[in-house]
Protein backbone atom coordinates (compact mmCIF):
# COMPACT_ATOMS: atom_id res chain seq x y z
CA UNK A 1 0.00 0.00 0.00
CA UNK A 2 2.68 2.60 1.09
CA UNK A 3 4.68 1.55 -2.63
CA UNK A 4 1.30 2.13 -4.41
CA UNK A 5 0.53 5.50 -2.51
CA UNK A 6 4.27 6.53 -3.93
CA UNK A 7 3.30 5.61 -7.69
CA UNK A 8 0.19 7.80 -7.44
CA UNK A 9 1.84 10.67 -6.03
CA UNK A 10 4.60 10.59 -8.95
CA UNK A 11 1.84 10.27 -11.59
CA UNK A 12 -0.15 13.18 -10.04
CA UNK A 13 2.72 15.06 -8.74
CA UNK A 14 1.50 18.49 -9.30
CA UNK A 15 -1.51 17.91 -7.30
CA UNK A 16 0.14 16.03 -4.47
CA UNK A 17 2.37 18.58 -3.66
CA UNK A 18 -0.75 21.48 -3.34
CA UNK A 19 -3.00 18.54 -1.30
CA UNK A 20 0.08 17.89 0.73
CA UNK A 21 1.37 21.26 2.18
CA UNK A 22 -1.74 22.49 3.61
CA UNK A 23 -2.21 19.15 5.57
CA UNK A 24 1.29 19.97 6.92
CA UNK A 25 1.29 23.59 7.60
CA UNK A 26 -2.31 22.52 9.11
CA UNK A 27 -0.55 21.06 12.32
CA UNK A 28 0.57 24.09 13.74
CA UNK A 29 -2.65 25.74 14.15
CA UNK A 30 -4.49 22.64 16.37
CA UNK A 31 -8.27 23.30 17.47
CA UNK A 32 -9.06 23.95 21.46
CA UNK A 33 -10.55 20.06 21.08
CA UNK A 34 -7.53 18.27 19.39
CA UNK A 35 -5.54 20.11 22.28
CA UNK A 36 -7.24 19.18 25.21
CA UNK A 37 -8.12 15.67 24.20
CA UNK A 38 -4.36 14.98 22.34
CA UNK A 39 -3.65 11.77 24.09
CA UNK A 40 -6.69 10.31 25.81
CA UNK A 41 -8.75 8.98 22.44
CA UNK A 42 -11.99 10.93 23.39
CA UNK A 43 -13.94 13.56 20.94
CA UNK A 44 -14.58 16.58 21.48
CA UNK A 45 -18.33 17.82 19.98
CA UNK A 46 -20.38 20.61 22.05
CA UNK A 47 -21.26 18.35 24.75
CA UNK A 48 -17.96 18.21 25.97
CA UNK A 49 -17.18 21.70 26.72
CA UNK A 50 -18.74 23.88 29.07
CA UNK A 51 -17.75 27.72 28.95
CA UNK A 52 -18.22 28.96 31.92
CA UNK A 53 -20.42 32.27 30.26
CA UNK A 54 -23.30 29.51 29.23
CA UNK A 55 -23.79 28.98 32.94
CA UNK A 56 -24.29 33.20 33.18
CA UNK A 57 -21.25 34.61 33.98
CA UNK A 58 -20.66 37.94 34.13
CA UNK A 59 -17.33 38.11 33.80
CA UNK A 60 -16.65 42.01 34.74
CA UNK A 61 -14.51 40.85 37.83
CA UNK A 62 -16.45 42.58 39.87
CA UNK A 63 -20.34 40.53 39.92
CA UNK A 64 -19.36 37.33 42.04
CA UNK A 65 -19.14 34.36 39.48
CA UNK A 66 -18.25 31.61 41.67
CA UNK A 67 -21.60 29.91 41.49
CA UNK A 68 -21.68 29.73 37.78
CA UNK A 69 -17.97 28.09 38.02
CA UNK A 70 -18.93 25.48 40.49
CA UNK A 71 -22.49 24.73 38.01
CA UNK A 72 -19.62 24.43 35.01
CA UNK A 73 -17.86 21.99 36.96
CA UNK A 74 -20.42 20.10 37.81
CA UNK A 75 -21.75 19.48 34.10
CA UNK A 76 -18.04 18.74 33.05
CA UNK A 77 -17.24 16.40 35.79
CA UNK A 78 -20.36 14.37 35.02
CA UNK A 79 -19.16 13.67 30.95
CA UNK A 80 -16.53 11.88 30.03
CA UNK A 81 -13.86 14.08 28.60
CA UNK A 82 -15.51 16.88 29.88
CA UNK A 83 -13.93 20.59 29.17
CA UNK A 84 -14.66 23.44 31.50
CA UNK A 85 -13.56 26.56 29.87
CA UNK A 86 -12.53 30.16 31.16
CA UNK A 87 -12.31 31.90 27.96
CA UNK A 88 -9.91 34.54 26.68
CA UNK A 89 -9.75 38.18 27.58
CA UNK A 90 -12.27 37.76 30.76
CA UNK A 91 -12.19 38.45 34.08
CA UNK A 92 -13.90 36.33 37.01
CA UNK A 93 -14.50 37.00 40.67
CA UNK A 94 -14.74 33.88 42.69
CA UNK A 95 -15.11 33.74 45.93
CA UNK A 96 -13.98 30.63 47.68
CA UNK A 97 -15.00 27.37 46.44
CA UNK A 98 -14.06 23.51 46.38
CA UNK A 99 -14.66 21.36 43.13
CA UNK A 100 -15.14 18.14 43.63
CA UNK A 101 -14.91 14.65 42.69
CA UNK A 102 -14.77 12.02 41.90
CA UNK A 103 -15.78 12.66 38.15
CA UNK A 104 -17.11 10.68 35.46
CA UNK A 105 -13.71 10.67 33.64
CA UNK A 106 -10.60 12.71 32.81
CA UNK A 107 -11.74 16.61 33.06
CA UNK A 108 -9.92 19.00 31.87
CA UNK A 109 -9.72 22.88 32.99
CA UNK A 110 -9.14 24.95 30.32
CA UNK A 111 -8.32 28.17 32.49
CA UNK A 112 -7.63 31.14 29.53
CA UNK A 113 -8.97 34.41 31.08
CA UNK A 114 -8.32 35.31 34.96
CA UNK A 115 -10.00 33.97 37.62
CA UNK A 116 -9.78 36.89 40.70
CA UNK A 117 -10.01 36.01 44.21
CA UNK A 118 -11.73 38.78 46.43
CA UNK A 119 -9.48 41.93 47.02
CA UNK A 120 -11.38 42.51 50.84
CA UNK A 121 -10.57 40.32 53.27
CA UNK A 122 -14.13 40.86 55.01
CA UNK A 123 -15.64 39.43 51.42
CA UNK A 124 -13.79 36.08 52.35
CA UNK A 125 -16.23 33.39 54.25
CA UNK A 126 -15.20 32.85 57.64
CA UNK A 127 -15.33 28.95 57.10
CA UNK A 128 -13.28 28.85 53.71
CA UNK A 129 -10.12 30.51 54.95
CA UNK A 130 -7.89 27.69 54.74
CA UNK A 131 -7.90 27.85 50.53
CA UNK A 132 -9.23 29.93 47.66
CA UNK A 133 -9.81 26.99 45.09
CA UNK A 134 -9.81 24.04 46.10
CA UNK A 135 -10.15 20.67 44.46
CA UNK A 136 -11.73 17.57 46.73
CA UNK A 137 -11.12 13.53 45.62
CA UNK A 138 -10.55 14.50 41.58
CA UNK A 139 -9.14 12.12 39.65
CA UNK A 140 -7.33 11.99 35.86
CA UNK A 141 -7.24 16.26 36.17
CA UNK A 142 -5.53 18.62 33.63
CA UNK A 143 -5.44 22.28 34.23
CA UNK A 144 -4.18 24.29 31.71
CA UNK A 145 -4.16 27.35 29.79
CA UNK A 146 -2.85 30.70 28.83
CA UNK A 147 -4.90 32.14 31.99
CA UNK A 148 -4.10 33.28 35.35
CA UNK A 149 -4.95 32.86 38.83
CA UNK A 150 -5.06 36.16 40.81
CA UNK A 151 -5.00 35.73 44.60
CA UNK A 152 -5.06 39.24 45.09
CA UNK A 153 -3.53 39.09 48.15
CA UNK A 154 -2.20 42.40 48.96
CA UNK A 155 -4.56 43.38 51.97
CA UNK A 156 -3.49 39.71 53.69
CA UNK A 157 0.32 40.81 53.90
CA UNK A 158 -0.04 43.14 56.88
CA UNK A 159 -1.45 42.52 59.88
CA UNK A 160 -5.39 41.51 59.75
CA UNK A 161 -7.04 44.04 61.05
CA UNK A 162 -10.88 42.56 60.43
CA UNK A 163 -12.77 40.86 63.73
CA UNK A 164 -14.35 38.65 61.29
CA UNK A 165 -11.56 37.00 59.95
CA UNK A 166 -8.91 35.21 61.48
CA UNK A 167 -5.15 35.15 61.22
CA UNK A 168 -4.94 31.86 59.01
CA UNK A 169 -4.54 33.54 55.05
CA UNK A 170 -5.97 30.87 52.57
CA UNK A 171 -3.95 29.29 49.25
CA UNK A 172 -4.85 30.22 46.21
CA UNK A 173 -5.28 26.53 45.03
CA UNK A 174 -5.31 23.51 46.56
CA UNK A 175 -5.55 19.79 45.62
CA UNK A 176 -6.95 17.25 48.20
CA UNK A 177 -6.64 13.48 47.84
CA UNK A 178 -6.28 13.98 44.39
CA UNK A 179 -4.71 11.59 42.16
CA UNK A 180 -3.24 11.60 38.41
CA UNK A 181 -3.14 15.64 38.41
CA UNK A 182 -0.98 17.91 35.74
CA UNK A 183 -1.13 21.16 35.54
CA UNK A 184 0.77 23.04 32.61
CA UNK A 185 1.84 26.75 31.25
CA UNK A 186 -0.75 28.99 33.85
CA UNK A 187 0.21 32.10 35.68
CA UNK A 188 -0.45 32.03 39.56
CA UNK A 189 0.17 35.23 41.02
CA UNK A 190 -0.09 37.42 44.66
CA UNK A 191 -1.81 34.57 46.73
CA UNK A 192 -2.37 35.46 50.18
CA UNK A 193 -0.31 32.57 51.22
CA UNK A 194 0.47 29.30 49.39
CA UNK A 195 0.39 29.83 46.03
CA UNK A 196 -0.16 25.51 45.20
CA UNK A 197 -1.05 23.04 47.35
CA UNK A 198 -1.13 19.47 47.15
CA UNK A 199 -2.09 17.28 49.97
CA UNK A 200 -2.31 13.50 50.10
CA UNK A 201 -2.39 13.20 46.89
CA UNK A 202 -0.44 11.18 44.16
CA UNK A 203 1.24 10.95 40.87
CA UNK A 204 1.26 15.01 40.48
CA UNK A 205 3.20 16.77 37.66
CA UNK A 206 3.15 20.53 36.60
CA UNK A 207 5.10 22.21 33.97
CA UNK A 208 5.55 25.16 32.35
CA UNK A 209 3.78 27.07 35.14
CA UNK A 210 5.11 30.54 36.12
CA UNK A 211 4.29 31.45 40.00
CA UNK A 212 5.29 35.18 41.17
CA UNK A 213 4.38 37.36 44.28
CA UNK A 214 6.77 40.48 46.59
CA UNK A 215 9.63 38.99 47.16
CA UNK A 216 8.63 40.70 50.69
CA UNK A 217 5.06 38.99 51.34
CA UNK A 218 5.02 36.69 53.82
CA UNK A 219 4.54 32.91 53.82
CA UNK A 220 3.98 32.91 49.73
CA UNK A 221 5.12 29.85 49.31
CA UNK A 222 5.33 29.01 45.48
CA UNK A 223 4.30 25.08 45.17
CA UNK A 224 3.75 23.19 48.49
CA UNK A 225 3.81 19.60 48.68
CA UNK A 226 2.60 17.53 52.03
CA UNK A 227 1.63 14.06 52.60
CA UNK A 228 2.23 13.62 48.66
CA UNK A 229 4.30 11.06 46.41
CA UNK A 230 5.02 10.55 42.77
CA UNK A 231 5.57 14.27 41.79
CA UNK A 232 7.61 15.79 38.74
CA UNK A 233 7.90 19.97 38.96
CA UNK A 234 9.68 21.35 35.77
CA UNK A 235 10.35 23.65 32.99
CA UNK A 236 8.98 26.44 35.63
CA UNK A 237 9.55 29.93 36.92
CA UNK A 238 9.05 30.85 40.83
CA UNK A 239 9.68 33.85 42.58
CA UNK A 240 7.69 34.57 45.95
CA UNK A 241 8.78 35.61 49.14
CA UNK A 242 9.09 32.37 50.88
CA UNK A 243 9.99 28.96 49.69
CA UNK A 244 9.89 28.20 45.98
CA UNK A 245 9.58 24.75 46.40
CA UNK A 246 8.31 23.51 50.16
CA UNK A 247 8.45 19.72 50.95
CA UNK A 248 6.70 18.57 53.48
CA UNK A 249 6.28 15.37 55.64
CA UNK A 250 4.94 12.47 54.10
CA UNK A 251 6.65 12.89 50.62
CA UNK A 252 8.39 10.62 48.29
CA UNK A 253 9.32 10.09 44.77
CA UNK A 254 9.73 13.93 44.07
CA UNK A 255 11.47 15.17 41.22
CA UNK A 256 12.28 18.90 40.90
CA UNK A 257 14.16 20.03 37.48
CA UNK A 258 15.14 22.76 35.50
CA UNK A 259 12.91 25.62 37.35
CA UNK A 260 13.98 29.39 38.08
CA UNK A 261 13.85 30.17 41.33
CA UNK A 262 13.95 33.64 42.94
CA UNK A 263 13.47 35.90 44.69
CA UNK A 264 12.23 33.45 48.14
CA UNK A 265 13.87 31.14 49.91
CA UNK A 266 14.90 28.02 47.69
CA UNK A 267 13.90 25.01 47.53
CA UNK A 268 13.45 23.78 51.28
CA UNK A 269 12.33 20.46 52.61
CA UNK A 270 10.80 21.01 56.01
CA UNK A 271 10.34 22.80 58.55
CA UNK A 272 9.67 19.07 59.74
CA UNK A 273 9.18 17.77 63.06
CA UNK A 274 7.36 20.83 64.66
CA UNK A 275 5.64 20.31 67.98
CA UNK A 276 7.38 17.15 68.62
CA UNK A 277 5.67 15.58 65.48
CA UNK A 278 6.70 12.52 63.30
CA UNK A 279 8.25 13.40 60.03
CA UNK A 280 8.97 10.90 56.86
CA UNK A 281 10.78 12.48 53.98
CA UNK A 282 12.29 10.31 51.43
CA UNK A 283 13.96 10.11 47.54
CA UNK A 284 14.00 13.66 46.59
CA UNK A 285 16.09 14.82 43.49
CA UNK A 286 16.18 18.71 42.95
CA UNK A 287 18.59 19.16 39.63
CA UNK A 288 19.33 21.28 36.84
CA UNK A 289 17.79 24.20 38.05
CA UNK A 290 19.10 27.88 39.00
CA UNK A 291 18.20 29.81 42.55
CA UNK A 292 18.71 33.47 42.09
CA UNK A 293 18.82 36.48 44.67
CA UNK A 294 17.46 34.26 47.29
CA UNK A 295 17.98 33.56 51.17
CA UNK A 296 18.15 30.42 50.65
CA UNK A 297 19.68 27.99 47.99
CA UNK A 298 19.49 24.07 48.74
CA UNK A 299 17.62 23.73 52.31
CA UNK A 300 16.91 20.93 54.92
CA UNK A 301 15.18 22.49 57.98
CA UNK A 302 14.00 20.59 61.17
CA UNK A 303 12.69 21.71 64.72
CA UNK A 304 14.01 20.35 67.64
CA UNK A 305 11.97 17.78 69.66
CA UNK A 306 10.55 16.26 66.23
CA UNK A 307 11.24 12.08 65.18
CA UNK A 308 11.67 10.47 62.24
CA UNK A 309 13.61 10.63 58.94
CA UNK A 310 14.94 12.30 55.81
CA UNK A 311 17.14 9.60 53.84
CA UNK A 312 17.56 9.97 49.93
CA UNK A 313 17.58 13.07 49.44
CA UNK A 314 20.31 14.73 45.83
CA UNK A 315 20.93 18.63 45.21
CA UNK A 316 22.92 18.48 41.82
CA UNK A 317 23.69 20.68 39.42
CA UNK A 318 22.24 24.10 40.79
CA UNK A 319 23.46 27.09 39.71
CA UNK A 320 23.49 29.84 42.44
CA UNK A 321 23.64 33.56 42.35
CA UNK A 322 23.67 36.20 45.16
CA UNK A 323 21.95 33.65 47.23
CA UNK A 324 22.80 34.38 51.32
CA UNK A 325 23.43 30.45 52.17
CA UNK A 326 23.47 28.22 49.18
CA UNK A 327 23.78 25.03 50.97
CA UNK A 328 21.53 24.25 54.51
CA UNK A 329 21.07 21.56 56.88
CA UNK A 330 19.41 23.21 59.74
CA UNK A 331 18.45 21.01 62.75
CA UNK A 332 17.15 23.83 65.45
CA UNK A 333 14.64 25.85 62.87
CA UNK A 334 12.96 28.45 64.59
CA UNK A 335 10.53 30.68 63.25
CA UNK A 336 10.31 32.49 66.42
CA UNK A 337 12.92 34.90 68.15
CA UNK A 338 14.08 31.46 70.76
CA UNK A 339 13.05 28.37 70.53
CA UNK A 340 13.18 25.69 73.59
CA UNK A 341 16.19 23.77 73.12
CA UNK A 342 15.13 19.86 73.03
CA UNK A 343 16.99 16.74 72.52
CA UNK A 344 15.12 14.48 70.25
CA UNK A 345 15.69 15.71 66.11
CA UNK A 346 14.28 14.11 62.90
CA UNK A 347 17.42 12.25 61.47
CA UNK A 348 18.63 13.02 58.63
CA UNK A 349 21.21 10.54 56.59
CA UNK A 350 21.86 9.85 53.04
CA UNK A 351 22.26 13.38 51.62
CA UNK A 352 23.83 15.20 48.48
CA UNK A 353 25.32 18.07 47.44
CA UNK A 354 26.95 17.84 44.15
CA UNK A 355 27.93 20.53 41.20
CA UNK A 356 26.66 23.65 43.15
CA UNK A 357 28.06 26.64 41.61
CA UNK A 358 27.90 30.39 41.36
CA UNK A 359 27.60 33.17 44.44
CA UNK A 360 26.74 33.77 47.63
CA UNK A 361 26.52 36.54 49.75
CA UNK A 362 26.63 35.40 53.73
CA UNK A 363 27.34 31.88 53.82
CA UNK A 364 28.59 29.37 51.40
CA UNK A 365 27.56 26.22 53.92
CA UNK A 366 25.52 25.49 56.79
CA UNK A 367 25.40 22.09 58.14
CA UNK A 368 24.33 22.56 61.89
CA UNK A 369 23.26 19.08 62.77
CA UNK A 370 21.77 18.08 66.27
CA UNK A 371 24.56 17.25 68.44
CA UNK A 372 22.16 14.17 69.69
CA UNK A 373 21.42 12.70 66.73
CA UNK A 374 24.01 13.94 64.08
CA UNK A 375 23.56 13.86 60.38
CA UNK A 376 25.17 10.68 58.52
CA UNK A 377 26.21 9.85 54.82
CA UNK A 378 26.07 13.25 53.65
CA UNK A 379 27.97 13.71 50.49
CA UNK A 380 29.78 17.04 49.36
CA UNK A 381 31.43 17.19 45.54
CA UNK A 382 32.31 19.78 43.08
CA UNK A 383 31.13 22.65 45.09
CA UNK A 384 32.67 25.99 43.85
CA UNK A 385 30.73 29.25 45.32
CA UNK A 386 32.80 32.46 45.22
CA UNK A 387 31.71 35.43 47.49
CA UNK A 388 29.06 37.72 45.45
CA UNK A 389 30.26 41.39 44.53
CA UNK A 390 33.95 40.42 43.44
CA UNK A 391 36.74 38.89 45.09
CA UNK A 392 36.32 40.00 48.65
CA UNK A 393 33.01 40.07 48.55
CA UNK A 394 30.67 41.83 51.12
CA UNK A 395 31.91 42.55 54.76
CA UNK A 396 29.39 40.03 56.70
CA UNK A 397 30.87 37.02 54.85
CA UNK A 398 31.39 34.03 57.40
CA UNK A 399 33.52 30.75 57.19
CA UNK A 400 31.80 27.31 56.11
CA UNK A 401 29.98 25.40 59.12
CA UNK A 402 29.51 21.66 59.39
CA UNK A 403 28.29 21.00 63.51
CA UNK A 404 27.94 16.85 63.99
CA UNK A 405 27.73 16.12 60.33
CA UNK A 406 29.51 12.92 59.09
CA UNK A 407 30.20 11.69 55.47
CA UNK A 408 32.36 12.31 52.59
CA UNK A 409 33.88 15.08 50.28
CA UNK A 410 35.73 15.08 47.15
CA UNK A 411 36.87 18.08 45.13
CA UNK A 412 37.02 20.48 43.69
CA UNK A 413 35.36 22.33 47.00
CA UNK A 414 35.47 26.02 46.99
CA UNK A 415 36.10 27.73 49.49
CA UNK A 416 38.57 25.50 50.51
CA UNK A 417 37.56 25.49 54.87
CA UNK A 418 35.05 22.68 53.27
CA UNK A 419 37.38 20.12 52.99
CA UNK A 420 37.55 19.93 56.28
CA UNK A 421 34.01 20.61 57.00
CA UNK A 422 32.53 16.74 57.47
CA UNK A 423 33.85 14.03 59.96
CA UNK A 424 34.33 10.92 58.83
CA UNK A 425 33.35 7.72 59.77
CA UNK A 426 31.54 8.20 62.89
CA UNK A 427 31.08 4.37 64.32
CA UNK A 428 28.43 1.91 64.33
CA UNK A 429 26.87 4.29 67.87
CA UNK A 430 26.28 7.34 65.24
CA UNK A 431 24.36 5.01 62.40
CA UNK A 432 22.49 2.90 65.22
CA UNK A 433 21.10 6.06 66.42
CA UNK A 434 19.65 6.93 62.43
CA UNK A 435 18.31 3.32 62.44
CA UNK A 436 16.02 3.86 65.29
CA UNK A 437 14.79 7.01 64.45
CA UNK A 438 14.43 5.11 60.60
CA UNK A 439 12.19 2.73 62.06
CA UNK A 440 9.26 4.95 63.08
CA UNK A 441 8.45 5.78 59.65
Amino acid sequence: MKYLSLIICNLLGFFCLFTIIPFVEGRKFHSPCKKYHKGYGHSCNSTTIFNIMSFGAKANGVSDDSKKLVAAWKAACKVPGGILQIPLDHNFLIKPVTLQGPCTGRIIFQIDGTLLAPPKIGAWSKSNLYQWINFKWVQNLTIQGSGTIDGQGYNWWGPIKSKHVSDIKPTAMRFYASEDIIVSDITIKNSPQVHLKFDNSERVKVNNVTISAPGNSPNTDGIHLQNTRDVEIMHSNVGTGDDCVSIQTGCSNVHIHHMNCGPGHGISLGGLGKDKSIACVSDILVENSIIQDALYGARIKTWQGGMGMVKNVTFSNIEVANVNFPIVINQYYCDKGTCQNQTNSVAIKGVRFDRIIGTYSTQPIHLACSTGIPCTDIDLSDIQLKPFGGPLGGSQLQRALCWNSYGNSKGPLVPSSMNSCLRKGGGGSVHEISRSYDEVC
